[in-house]
């Protein structure tokens, strides 16, 4: 099977230790302006809030940043909380966004808080938002894009009649069973929840009902990539990776740190392994030894555009990686 899909990027404005938030901002539009000249077909900004060292809270915020700062690669969220939200307010933004940049907006929709349930609380201020409302949500979002509102009394303008792209994301069945039923693109966030990604794409495809926006299911797969020159460089650039992730392990917002020699003596042997569990859909290596790690991961899988993840602490290493990782599968 050859290993050519559309690639494109995940970005969370990850802070590193001793710098910023602005320079996690700086650092995004490197990367932003990076992916776009090696063909990615676009970058995603995920929404978090309460934690210190993650910069994507105001993923709008990034999206028109980003998008002012780049003329071609697709701009979007991976995702919008909903739940944290009133579907007319992200129409408005996104329909905004769509105007001053065309046909570069993608709107990908979650489910979950993206925080602890305190900090959505105050998100929703005293709003007590379930799991179940997410498809009313997501029906009165995609109503507001229609040109069909054109005679309610609430309108969201300027996003009446603007073609946005809505994409649902999940990490379990739900949003696999959701988006089979409404027709639309289905992003799978396996680089930080694995278990569910085959029954989840099977499910997806096996269901999927086409619709105006889509006709047949197109299914995104996102995963860890962390690529070098040497295999050695490969590893040793993980370790900041694996120190970001012990930070969700230990439920505690870690600056991501200059990598190490070994994590032998940072992690316990039980905390190791709970990182590799949740971190299984991750590869590194170089250009040679990645290609067959992709190879068998769509025999696995079966993906029409990857999405990557790449943290890694120097910048310049991380451009690289995102080389390589073009080279790989485009």
């Amino acid at each position: 099977m050859k290993t050519t899909k559309p690639y494109s990027l995940l970005d969370l404005a990850i802070i590193r230790e001793d710098f910023d938030a602005k320079d996690a901002y700086e650092r995004s539009m490197q990367v932003a302006q990076m992916a776009e000249k090696l063909g990615y077909t676009r970058m995603w900004l995920a929404e978090h809030h309460n934690m210190a060292n993650v910069g994507s809270s105001s993923p709008q915020v990034l999206i028109g940043f980003l998008a002012n700062g780049t003329s071609t690669i697709r701009l979007g969220s991976g995702g919008i909380m909903l739940p944290n939200h009133s579907p007319l307010i992200i129409a408005e933004q996104f329909g905004t966004l769509a105007t001053l940049y065309p046909n570069r907006i993608d709107l990908g929709l979650g489910r979950a808080p993206g925080t602890d349930q305190t900090t959505a609380t105050a998100l929703r201020r005293g709003r007590h938002e379930s799991v179940q409302e997410f498809p009313s949500d997501l029906d009165d979002l995609r109503r507001y894009f229609s040109e069909d509102n054109i005679d309610s009394k609430v309108r969201a303008f300027p996003a009446e009649g603007i073609d946005v792209p809505i994409y649902l994301l999940g990490s379990s069945m739900s949003s696999a069973v959701l988006g089979a039923e409404k027709g639309l693109p289905y992003a799978f966030a396996s680089h930080f929840a694995p278990g569910y990604l085959i029954n989840a794409s099977r499910h997806y495809r096996e269901n999927f009902q086409p619709s105006e926006n889509l006709s047949n299911p197109y299914f995104i797969s996102c995963v860890n990539v962390i690529a070098a020159d040497t295999d050695e460089e490969a590893h040793y650039l993980a370790t900041s990776f694996y120190q970001t992730a012990l930070g969700i392990i230990r439920g505690k917002s870690y600056p991501m740190k200059k990598p190490v020699k070994s994590m032998d003596g940072i992690w316990s042997e039980p905390e190791a392994a709970a990182i590799q569990n949740m971190m299984a859909c991750t590869f590194i290596g170089t250009k040679e030894s990645l290609k067959p790690q992709f190879d068998s991961f769509f025999k696995q899988v079966e993906v029409d555009e990857l999405m990557v993840s790449t943290n890694i602490y120097d910048t310049e290493k991380r451009l690289r990686s995102l080389e390589i990782t073009a080279e790989v599968i485009g």
